[in-house]
C-alpha cells in the first residue's frame, strides 16, 4: 500500500480514523502502542498519535496474525525481525491461509458425509491407510529387543499396532500431525522423512544423535541464568540447530523450534520433564534461549 499524499504531504490520521477503518477498538490501538507493536508514526502538536500508510500496513499484518491466535510477543518479534523483510512475511502468510483453507475443506468434507448420513465426523491429516503403513514400516524395521519391549507392554506387537492406530487416528495427534506437515512443507514430504527415519540401520544414527542433543543439553543447563543473548548460549543453541536440521532432515526447523519453545513456556508435561532433568526453571530458560536464538536469525 503506497502512502496517500496531498500537496506534496503523506495524509496521517488519527487513531479514531485507523480504528474506524480496521474496526479495532482505540483502546487497543493504544495498547500497542504502550507494548512497542505499532507505535503511531508521529504525534500531533496537541500529543494525538498519527499513523501513516506504513503504520496501516503493519497493522493489517498484526490483525492477520491474530487471526490465527498467535501471541503478541510473537508477532512483534517476527514483524521486528530484520531478515523478514515484506515479501517474506507475506510468503509466511500465504503458506498459514493455504494450511488454513486445506484444514477448512477437510472440515468442509467432514460436514458434507454427515449430512450423507455419516455419523463420524473426523479431522484427519494422514489417512487410516496411510497410518497403516506407518505402522507396518515401523514393525518391519524393529530389532528383537524393540519387539520384546512391546511384546512386554502390551502383549503382542499386534496389540501394539492397534493401540498406534487408535491413538493416531484420534482428533489430537491429527492435529499434531498437521503442526509437522507444516515444518515439512507438504504430507509427501513428512512421510518420506518418516520412512527414511524408519530404514534400516538409521536408528544407530538416531542414537547418536540423541546423544549429542543430550551433551548439548547438559552444557545448557550449565548456562542457566544466563543471558539468552550471550555467545556461549547463542553457541549451544547453535549446535542444537544443526542437530535438529540433521536428524529431522530439514533446511529450516525455525518454526519447528519456536512451537518448541512455546511448549517449554506453556506445556506443563514438557516443563516437568525438562526441570526434572536438568533442574528446576531449566525449561522456561531453554524456551527463551530458543526464542533469542531463532527471531533474530
Amino acid at each position: 500500500m503506497k502512502n496517500q499524499e496531498t500537496g506534496g504531504h503523506t495524509v496521517m490520521r488519527t487513531v479514531k480514523e485507523i480504528s474506524d477503518l480496521t474496526g479495532i477498538s482505540v483502546r487497543t490501538l493504544h495498547y500497542y502502542d504502550e507494548i512497542g507493536l505499532l507505535a503511531p508514526t508521529e504525534k500531533s502538536d496537541a500529543g494525538y498519535r498519527l499513523y501513516d500508510d506504513k503504520a496501516l500496513e503493519t497493522l493489517q499484518q498484526i490483525l492477520f496474525f491474530r487471526e490465527f491466535d498467535i501471541p503478541l510477543k510473537e508477532i512483534k518479534a517476527v514483524i521486528e525481525n530484520p531478515a523478514l523483510d515484506r515479501n517474506h512475511i507475506l510468503l509466511m502468510q500465504r503458506k498459514m491461509l493455504t494450511m488454513k483453507k486445506e484444514r477448512m475443506e477437510r472440515l468442509i468434507a467432514s460436514i458434507d458425509n454427515i449430512l450423507k448420513g455419516e455419523k463420524k465426523m473426523d479431522f484427519e491429516v494422514f489417512s487410516k491407510t496411510e497410518l497403516e503403513g506407518m505402522a507396518d514400516d515401523m514393525i518391519t524395521n524393529m530389532n528383537e529387543a524393540q519387539k520384546g519391549a512391546l511384546i512386554e507392554k502390551f502383549g503382542s506387537v499386534e496389540q501394539w499396532r492397534k493401540e498406534f492406530l487408535k491413538k493416531a487416528s484420534s482428533e489430537e495427534a491429527q492435529r499434531s500431525f498437521e503442526i509437522v506437515v507444516g515444518w515439512y512443507g507438504s504430507k509427501e514430504k513428512t512421510l518420506e522423512a518418516m520412512k527414511e527415519d524408519r530404514e534400516p540401520g538409521n536408528s544407530e544414527l538416531f542414537t547418536a544423535y540423541q546423544k549429542r542433543f543430550k551433551i548439548v543439553m547438559e552444557k545448557a543447563a550449565a548456562k542457566k541464568g544466563s543471558d539468552v543473548n550471550s555467545f556461549e548460549v547463542k553457541e549451544l543453541v547453535g549446535e542444537y540447530d544443526f542437530l535438529s536440521k540433521q536428524m529431522y532432515r530439514m533446511d529450516d526447523v525455525t518454526e519447528m523450534m519456536l512451537e518448541y519453545a512455546r511448549s517449554c513456556r506453556e506445556k506443563p508435561e514438557i516443563v516437568k520433564m525438562l526441570d526434572d532433568v536438568y533442574g528446576e526453571g531449566f525449561a522456561e530458560f531453554f524456551g527463551e534461549a530458543l526464542e533469542a536464538f531463532y527471531k533474530r536469525k
